[in-house]
């Protein structure tokens, strides 16, 4: 009985040993199996979709975002102050140059030039008696009838009537100016802007706080459309004044509207280091309006049947991937020009090679892929 008590310890002994033994292999198999599962996953096909390589045209382009402006602009006030009588036109209202839009109220300017009209005729009166006058004493003066005392006299006398007739003319003119004035009229064809005064309300633009906005009335000219942007020194040399660029208003996706560079500033300006450039926007139908934000697109350079791939294809600037049978094969490229949506390649690619466009960010070369579809770029 004491042996078979002893013998106990070395039973369990060899049990614990051949659990351990099963764990440990246990264990390698399950291991085995995860590292199997892994390879499969990494190996897995990937969903991509491709562009199809063809030989086509490549503008490389620049674009500057910029702000609309109507390329004439104007504030309509009076040259003289005076009380708004009445306003013709309101916000929005298409007028033609010449159009009347305001008035003052002109009826102590009419009464001044009635009282100058007058006192003209008085003038021109004095004057047609001081001529004759003169006329006769001419003839007396000859015959020695009147001493040279009388005949000065009746010289001075023309010519103070010669300047009371001058005076009085001036005095016409300034009324009829004054009355002119008063009557505000569109200098060019445009759109009112901005009603900025009421009728009733008394202007004055010789006041002390009016600004380049205050007035009677904002005229507005957009059948054209100006925008200015800076543009950095390594471009500079690539724009000059006339040549064409394209603009795409934010607010009318898939239009655009043809117009020409018209000023290029040669100096830069000392903070930003850039260029200021404006050009001018043809709108003969009104849809481009001040305010608006809209992208400026110049072509620099252009190239006719190079091939191109999108950009999103390209990896790193250095390489792309293509499919080559049911496999992702990377290849190194050389690239040219440039736009926001293509990039020349130089070397690298044959015509019709399949580039991959999505599905190529870390996939690794000559992992199995499948073709999900083709896209235009």
């Amino acid at each position: 009985m004491l042996k078979k008590v002893k013998g106990i310890p070395v039973i369990l002994a060899l049990c614990g040993l051949l659990l351990l033994t099963f764990s440990a292999c246990q264990t390698k198999t399950e291991d085995k199996n995860t590292l199997n599962n892994q390879t499969q996953i990494e190996y897995r096909p990937v969903q991509v979709k491709v562009y199809k390589v063809t030989g086509q045209k490549i503008a490389e382009k620049l674009t500057y975002t910029a702000v609309l402006e109507a390329w004439k602009r104007q504030v309509i006030t009076p040259d003289i102050s005076g009380k708004i009588a009445r306003i013709y036109v309101n916000e929005g209202d298409r007028v033609k140059a010449g159009q009347l839009l305001a008035e003052l109220d002109t009826r102590a300017i009419r009464l001044q030039l009635e009282q100058a009209e007058a006192a003209l005729a008085a003038a021109k009166a004095n004057l047609e008696d001081a001529r004759k006058n003169m006329e006769r004493m001419e003839r007396l003066f000859q015959e020695k009838a009147v001493s040279e005392q009388q005949y000065e006299k009746a010289r001075l006398g023309l010519e103070a009537a010669q300047a009371q007739k001058d005076q009085a003319e001036a005095a016409v003119n300034l009324a009829k100016h004054n009355l002119d004035v008063s009557l505000m009229k569109a200098p060019f064809d445009g759109v009112i802007a901005s009603k900025n005064a009421e009728e009733g309300d008394v202007i004055n633009p010789m006041m002390a706080g009016m600004s380049a906005s205050s007035g009677v009335l904002s005229l507005a000219n957009y059948s054209r459309i100006k925008v200015k942007f800076d543009v950095a020194p390594e471009d500079i040399q690539k724009i000059s004044r006339g040549q064409k660029i394209y603009l795409e208003g934010y607010d009318l996706p898939g239009q655009r509207f043809e117009g020409e560079i018209s000023v290029v500033n040669a100096a830069a300006d000392l903070q930003t280091k850039k260029f200021r450039v404006e050009a001018l926007i043809n709108n003969p139908d009104l849809q481009l309006k001040p305010g608006m934000f809209g992208q400026v697109i110049i072509e620099v350079e252009s190239k006719e049947n190079v091939l191109v791939v999108p950009l999103k294809a390209l990896l790193e600037n250095s390489y792309v991937m293509v499919v080559e049978g049911d496999k992702a094969v990377r290849k190194n490229v050389t690239t040219g020009l440039k736009n926001k949506d293509l990039i020349e390649i130089t070397s690298g690619l044959n015509e019709n090679d399949l580039v991959i466009v999505e599905g190529n960010f870390g996939l690794p070369d000559g992992n199995p892929v499948e073709i999900q579809n083709e896209v235009a770029k």
